[in-house]
């Protein structure tokens, strides 16, 4: 079920978001100080072409002035636009597995410093 949940993901959301996020992460990493954050906008394009079958884990205490930054800086936009595409998936009762990734992915774009998957 996860397969065909991912191949229609990657077909309306995943292949979209995912470009956008290696096309920021490859502008933050032109800089040095932003190497770290073109990471994680990659670790987070990984994960949003295709997120299900995954689970993520957040350590809050690791690297708390980064996830600072960068909540203040894209994180709340990213979040608060994954919980109003959750809140619309769900919606529909076909949209509701997709709107539970949407609300996954919101997690990780508040705090993707010392998050796993």
């Amino acid at each position: 079920m996860r397969h065909l949940g991912n191949i229609i993901w990657i077909l309306f959301f995943g292949l979209w978001s995912s470009f956008c996020y290696f096309l920021v992460g490859l502008f933050l990493c032109i800089t040095i100080i932003g190497i770290p954050f073109g990471k994680q906008c990659f670790k987070i394009g990984t994960l949003v072409l295709a997120p299900f079958g995954r689970d993520i884990r957040i350590d809050f205490a690791s690297h708390p002035f980064a996830n600072i930054i960068w909540l203040f800086t894209v994180g709340t936009g990213m979040g608060v636009s994954y919980l109003v595409a959750g809140a619309i998936c769900c919606l529909t009762i076909i949209g509701i597995p997709f709107g539970k990734q949407c609300f996954k992915l919101a997690q990780i774009s508040l705090i993707p410093f010392g998050a796993t998957f």
